[in-house]
């Protein structure tokens, strides 16, 4: 459920514009600050059911438009790159003193940092 919840952040912080506003608060509340489906009803003055079936469609929507933008994909792609490529210069900064190469370092940790997913 964990890896779902995960998922379902990532996707709202890429496509979550893309909802309605009702979508966009029922997943909020429900992944983000994790209340139950009952406790959004209660708040939204709505059936359980109702909140469910929002959910569902918002999550339907999320998972479309990732297929057919796939920007989280390359997202993560990017960031595996990021990484590699900071790990090899760990690797050669170890044994040399170079003051480029350590600059260098620097800009991808920093650059890492920044797009550092909720994962």
């Amino acid at each position: 459920m964990l890896e779902k919840i995960a998922w379902m952040n990532l996707l709202n912080d890429f496509y979550g514009q893309l909802l309605t506003e009702r979508q966009r608060n029922f997943m909020e509340l429900y992944y983000g600050q994790n209340l139950s489906l009952g406790e959004i009803a209660e708040e939204f003055a709505v059936t359980r059911q109702a909140v469910h079936d929002a959910l569902k469609r918002a999550e339907q929507s999320l998972e479309e438009y990732e297929h057919k933008l796939g920007l989280v994909a390359k997202f993560k792609k990017e960031r595996e790159k990021l990484v590699e490529a900071s790990s090899l210069l760990d690797e050669y900064t170890a044994a040399a003193e170079d003051c480029k190469v350590r600059r260098a370092r620097e800009i991808l940790t920093e650059i890492i940092e920044l797009t550092s997913s909720p994962e």
